[in-house]
């Protein structure tokens, strides 16, 4: 491992961080100097101190190998978690360690559930800082340290095309140097329009701010106990469901769009399985909840269902109502939503939707060649002939995906967590949404859930977040080299 290469790389990551803390601590200035003021100081000087020690001994970091990308990638998280982490201990409340780990990572990789019982207990400048957390982890830690980069710098192609999926990539028709710029520019440019929509809208300004941060990155942190619910307008309820559709769709069809100026770049098939599967199971739920009679008038049912699909399909996880009392049919639905997960090269975790649509063309075409077995039977996408390596690719993260989900789902019922709490929250953990079913649901917390769970929960937003195969190689790589 070159120490030096991965370690510099490291540092910019955790500077990020020490730049957000410290506006968090000019929020807590602005406020007068709150509860959170000494901890956020403390952790920005402590953030700030490690983030720049490497600089001060490496003069020129030698070339990055493909090893040391990898391990850059996975250091990178793990260390915004552990700094990120230290405001909530410092400030104490119901921040244990375990909780305020649970929070950090639940920030960085922009699930958004929380342990927290009461949210509006925390000072503005802490709950900036949580917000600000779902801000770095939606737009990628990497992606920050990419930005700095020089455009000649050796390190950007191979830290761009290993922080990004294959899938992600394939909808940028752009040079490798002009990607991380496409990102950033979309996903600032879609901040500050969610920002000023809901301002317009009448959410008071600080408010604003926080849920632009939540929504762009598919997070749902909350300043509100109720989530988004707590301002009772329709206005701001309609302008968080346009955005959270935007900022699950792929970013580079999103500049494709604006650049051509055109609707074209969203006739495709991804994007159409996208507003047809929120068309339908929102149709589906509201149906389901009308006959169980669950809601009075079809109007708000339909509502209720519309923003309940696409809060956990686009993993955003904010909410308008409590629906920890629903049946278990439309909890199920919900879940299937959740497993979707956007599409790929947004800021959502999980699953994506490009690859179940593969997976599904994959075994319709393998179904085909067994029926007739001295036929061609080919995978295409939007005219576009699939790789073997891309379908296997593809098959291989479903069955790591499942296979993950499955061990984390027993491990948390040996844990004494209800059945479908550990279903749901498994589920809602490697998807990143947040929310699952039960007391884990819209407006419910994970502070009941015990350690181990805690803990679990949190490896699968990990793994959901950064899509299992870096900290898997990261982790074969360390054992590799102790034999």
């Amino acid at each position: 491992m070159n120490i030096k290469a991965v370690s510099t790389n490291v540092g910019k990551a955790l500077l990020v961080s020490a730049l957000f803390m410290f506006l968090s601590t000019i929020v807590s200035i602005i406020d007068g100097r709150d509860s959170a003021f000494g901890p956020l100081a403390i952790s920005c000087l402590i953030t700030l101190i490690v983030g720049a020690f490497p600089f001060i001994f490496v003069k020129k970091a030698p070339p990055l190998t493909l090893h040391d990308g990898f391990l850059t990638i996975v250091l990178s998280w793990l260390l915004s978690f552990i700094f990120g982490m230290l405001p909530y201990v410092l400030w104490g409340g119901e921040f244990t360690l375990v909780n305020a780990w649970f929070e950090s990572v639940s920030g960085y990789t922009t699930t958004g559930a929380t342990i927290l019982t009461n949210v509006e207990a925390l000072p503005r400048s802490l709950l900036f800082w949580r917000s600000s957390t779902h801000f770095i982890g939606g737009l990628g830690v990497v992606v920050f340290l990419l930005l700095v980069m020089p455009d000649a710098s050796p390190y950007r192609l191979k830290l761009t095309n290993m922080e990004m999926s294959s899938l992600s990539k394939e909808g940028y028709r752009y040079k490798s140097s002009k990607v991380v710029f496409v990102i950033a520019m979309v996903y600032l440019c879609l901040n500050v329009l969610t920002f000023l929509s809901l301002w317009i809208a009448g959410m008071p300004f600080f408010d604003a701010v926080n849920h632009a941060f939540s929504i762009v990155s598919t997070g749902g942190f909350s300043t509100k106990n109720n989530s988004i619910g707590q301002f009772g307008s329709g206005l701001i309820n309609a302008i968080s469901i346009i955005f959270m559709i935007l900022s699950a769709i792929h970013f580079g069809v999103l500049y494709s769009v604006f650049a051509t100026r055109s609707l074209k770049p969203l006739k495709n098939t991804v994007i159409g399985y996208y507003f047809g599967i929120i068309a339908f199971v929102s149709l589906l739920l509201a149906v389901c909840l009308k006959v169980q009679g669950f809601q009075e008038s079809w109007g708000r049912t339909l509502f209720d269902s519309f923003y309940n699909v696409v809060s956990y399909m686009t993993s955003t996880g904010l909410a308008v109502n409590d629906n920890s009392n629903w049946p278990v049919l439309p909890g199920i639905l919900l879940m299937f939503t959740a497993l979707h997960c956007g599409c790929s090269g947004s800021t959502t975790g999980g699953f994506k939707l490009d690859r179940l649509i593969i997976a599904l063309k994959s075994f319709g075409a393998e179904i085909k060649h067994r029926i007739h077995p001295y036929s061609v039977s080919q995978v295409r996408m939007d005219g576009h002939i699939l790789q073997d390596g891309t379908i296997s690719s593809v098959m291989m993260f479903l069955v790591l995906y499942l296979l993950i989900s499955f061990i984390s789902i027993i491990g948390v019922m040996m844990c004494g967590t209800e059945p479908l709490e550990a279903f749901s929250g498994v589920f809602a953990s490697m998807g990143c949404v947040g929310p699952g079913l039960g007391s884990l649901g819209s407006l419910g917390n994970y502070s009941a859930q015990p350690v181990l769970s805690k803990l679990i929960f949190t490896l699968d937003m990990f793994m959901g977040r950064i899509e299992i195969f870096p900290l898997l190689v990261a982790v074969s790589m360390i054992f590799e080299r102790r034999k």
